[in-house]
């Protein structure tokens, strides 16, 4: 199995490398703009983004940039090395359930706690974060991300780049938009439209992107 090099080094970075600490994979290092940590976990710092350099097929990344309501920077750094051939590994906690069936595509992220219930898809570059808990047959586009203890129930579909907030709950069969954010806490009991803000139980929109 290749080494790892893990992009980023906040803290979503510093979990990505517990688990893959727990999982016993290799890790050469991490990069990051940002030159003030010497070492993270006693992996040592390779330098910028720049250091990642060589033959695409002898390394995979790890996605260490987190999403908090702002997928930009993530998004960037993502397809920036995907055009230069690199690859991005998953990272499944250990201690993530996921149904047998489950399809996860390349750096796909579950944390410690998650399940992913039978049926479910997850696409490329997203997050099922710390103990959030997606039901049977959910579909999760490319680089959404589903928050710390954020519930989906059956059937619900969350489009590309979307943020559903830690805690949020959606119930089954909800239509989540593209770009879109659910805040923290929320109840989302229909559809939100793409490039929308929605807060509050049950949840309403604040905001449109233009």
């Amino acid at each position: 199995m290749e080494p790892l090099i893990l992009l980023g080094s906040g803290g979503h970075a510093r979990v990505l490398l517990n688990a893959l600490q727990l999982l016993g994979r290799r890790v050469l290092g991490f990069v990051d703009p940002d030159k003030a940590r010497a070492e993270v976990l006693g992996i040592p710092y390779l330098g910028g983004d720049d250091a990642v350099s060589g033959d695409p097929d002898q390394v995979l990344l790890v996605n260490g940039i987190g999403s908090v309501a702002a997928i930009e920077h993530r998004l960037r750094v993502y397809e920036s090395f995907r055009r230069r051939g690199y690859r991005f590994t998953s990272v499944i906690h250990p201690n993530a359930i996921i149904a047998p069936d489950v399809k996860l595509a390349d750096g796909v992220q579950v944390m410690a706690g998650a399940v992913l219930q039978i049926g479910c898809v997850v696409e490329e570059n997203c997050i099922i974060n710390t103990g959030a808990c997606v039901d049977h047959d959910c579909v999760i586009h490319a680089h959404a991300h589903v928050a710390p203890g954020a519930v989906l129930s059956g059937n619900v579909r969350v489009e590309s780049r979307a943020h559903i907030g830690a805690g949020a709950t959606v119930i089954q069969g909800v239509h989540i938009g593209s770009d879109s954010i659910v805040g923290a806490g929320a109840v989302v009991l229909s559809d939100v439209p793409e490039c929308c803000t929605v807060v509050g139980v049950p949840a309403r929109p604040i905001r449109v992107k233009a």
